[in-house]
């Protein structure tokens, strides 16, 4: 169940479009529609900034330099307290 309200000024074509959008959708009400899209735009953003891809070779020669790194040095140390923090992954 909803909880939360978001209020929104929009430009009268765009609603109208959305309007329609929503109908050929066949969703029932623009607020459906509206929050459908915000929830895939939202996940896929996250997805986007919260993971990362690299060819296999790539992958090989990060885990080659971690196996060679030195200890954390104090920079890193707190880089990783602010991320805990902030619970980022």
């Amino acid at each position: 169940m909803a909880t939360s309200r978001i209020d929104m000024r929009i430009d009268e074509k765009v609603k109208a479009a959305a309007e329609k959008a929503a109908v050929l959708k066949g969703m029932k009400s623009l607020t459906e529609y509206v929050v459908r899209l915000i929830e895939q735009d939202a996940e896929q953003v996250i997805r986007e900034h919260e993971s990362i891809t690299v060819e296999n070779d790539v992958f090989d020669r990060f885990i080659a330099a971690c196996d060679a790194a030195r200890a954390p040095n104090d920079k890193l140390r707190k880089a990783k307290e602010v991320a805990d923090a902030q619970e980022i992954q």
